[in-house]
C-alpha cells in the first residue's frame, strides 16, 4: 500500500517524553492535521522550532493513536528494521528455546521489543502473531518476511484484533505452512495443555501466567484444596492437580470453559473424580460456598478487567476489593489467595490497597508472600509503565 510521510508538531513536553522512549503516538498529536490520517501513515514527529524527535507509525487501537518506532533521524522504517528486532527479539529467548521442559511462550512483545502493536507467541513450533491495528496490519508483509527469514515454524497464524474496541476480527486465522492439529498439545514446565490456534482470539492459555502456574505446582497445591474462580480452560486448576492437590474447583461462567477443562486434565491424565467444574457466575458460587460452608486452602482469582453477566457487571477498577473480600471468607485459616489482574491502567500499589482494603473490611491481617509482573519473555518500557500490565500477589491470610 502506499503511505503518506505525514509530520506532527509536539510540544516539548511531548518532544521530553519521546526522546525518553514513551512509544504512544496520542490523540492530541494526530488532531492537528486537516487531512484524516490513513493507518499505516508514517508519523515524523518535530519539536515547536522544527528538530527531528521521533519517527512512527499511524494506527488506532485502544492504547492510543500509533507507536514510535526510532529516535534516531537517520533509521528507515522498512522491511530491514522489522527484520532486525524480530531477530534480536528472538535471539533474547534462546533461553526459552533451549527449555526442554517448556515449549510455548512470547517471542515477540510490541514495544518492549520495538514495534508497538505487534505479537509474536510461540506454541510448539508454530507462530501466531497478533495485529492488534489496522495501521501495523498494513505491513504484514514486512512482518511475514521477518519471521520466515528468522525461525522455521511449522505454520504460522494470526489474529487480528483490531475491530471496534479492539476486538477481534473473525477470519480464518491460518496464513501459512502446516496447519496445526486441533488441538495441539503444548509443554509448560513439564505439564501438558491442549490449545486451539485457530479458534477464535485466544488459544485457550494465558502465556504469561507461566511463572504463577509454576509457583502453584510447586509449592503451594500439594494435599491442599484449590478452587480457580474466571477458570476459563483450568490452566491454573492442572496446574495445581499436577502439584498433587487433593482437589480442584473450577468456576467459570463460559459454557465452552467444562469440556475444555476437563480436556486439559484428560491430556495429563489426572483423575476427573477429583476435580470439580461449574459453569456458573463467579459471584453466584461464592454465595453458594459460603452456604455451604465450603472453605478452600488455595483461592485463585483472575477476573477479566471487564466482564458482563445477566445479573451484573464486574469492574477491576472498581469491583476488586468486594471480590477479594468474597475470596476471603472461602479461604481456610492460614490458607492463600492468588489474586491477579491484568488491567493495565491499575499499579501495583493501588492494587496493594485493594488487598489491604478488603482484609480490614474482614478484620483480618494478611502476609504478602510473594509478587509477580510479566514474565522475561514481556520485556516492557520503563516510560510506559502500562507495559508491564500484570499484577499477581500471593496473600496469606493470617488468623
Amino acid at each position: 500500500m502506499s503511505r503518506a510521510n505525514v509530520t506532527l508538531q509536539v510540544d516539548s513536553r511531548l518532544a521530553s517524553l519521546y526522546k525518553r522512549g514513551f512509544p504512544i503516538v496520542e490523540q492530541e498529536i494526530v488532531e492537528q492535521v486537516e487531512e484524516p490520517l490513513l493507518e499505516g501513515d508514517f508519523l515524523t514527529i518535530e519539536d515547536e522550532s522544527g528538530a527531528f524527535v521521533a519517527k512512527g507509525y499511524y494506527g488506532q487501537q485502544n492504547k492510543g493513536r500509533g507507536w514510535i518506532l526510532s529516535t534516531k533521524k537517520q533509521e528507515v522504517i522498512d522491511v530491514e528494521l522489522f527484520i532486525q528486532r524480530i531477530q534480536k527479539a528472538f535471539a533474547m529467548r534462546s533461553r526459552l528455546f533451549s527449555d526442554e521442559k517448556t515449549n510455548a511462550f512470547r517471542l515477540f512483545n510490541g514495544e518492549g521489543d520495538g514495534i508497538g502493536g505487534l505479537t509474536i507467541d510461540f506454541y510448539a513450533e508454530y507462530g501466531v502473531i497478533t495485529y492488534y491495528s489496522e495501521g501495523i496490519y498494513s505491513m504484514k508483509e514486512w512482518v511475514i518476511e521477518a519471521v520466515k527469514r528468522t525461525y522455521p515454524f511449522i505454520g504460522l497464524y494470526e489474529k487480528k484484533r483490531f475491530a471496534q474496541k479492539g476486538t477481534y476480527v473473525e477470519d480464518d486465522d491460518f496464513v501459512e505452512g502446516e496447519q496445526a492439529p486441533e488441538p495441539l498439545l503444548i509443554m509448560e514446565n513439564g505439564i501438558k495443555y491442549a490449545v486451539y490456534l485457530n479458534d477464535g482470539p485466544m488459544t485457550g492459555i494465558f502465556l504469561d501466567q507461566r511463572e504463577v502456574r509454576k509457583r502453584i505446582n510447586e509449592d503451594y497445591a500439594k494435599d491442599k484444596t484449590v478452587l480457580n474462580t474466571f477458570s476459563y480452560t483450568g490452566a491454573f486448576s492442572v496446574a495445581a492437580a499436577n502439584g498433587g492437590a487433593v482437589q480442584t474447583t473450577s468456576v467459570d461462567l463460559a459454557s465452552r470453559s467444562k469440556e475444555r477443562t476437563i480436556e486439559q486434565f484428560s491430556v495429563n491424565g489426572l483423575d476427573l473424580e477429583q476435580q470439580r467444574i461449574h459453569v456458573m457466575d463467579v459471584f453466584e458460587y461464592f454465595k453458594y460456598a459460603q452456604k455451604k460452608q465450603l472453605l478452600f486452602d488455595l483461592v485463585v482469582i483472575d477476573p477479566p478487567s471487564f466482564a458482563r453477566s445477566k445479573k451484573q457487571s464486574f469492574s477491576v477498577a472498581k469491583d476488586y476489593p468486594a471480590l477479594l473480600k468474597q475470596a476471603i471468607a472461602i479461604t481456610e485459616k492460614n490458607g492463600v489467595i492468588v489474586a491477579s489482574t491484568n488491567n493495565s491502567v491499575l499499579g501495583m500499589r493501588k492494587f496493594k490497597t485493594f488487598v489491604e482494603q478488603a482484609f480490614k473490611s474482614q478484620k483480618l491481617n494478611y502476609t504478602i508472600l510473594e509478587e509477580h509482573t510479566v514474565p522475561d519473555d514481556y520485556p516492557y518500557l520503563s516510560n510506559y509503565k502500562e507495559s508491564n500490565y500484570l499484577k499477581v500477589l500471593f496473600i496469606k491470610r493470617e488468623d
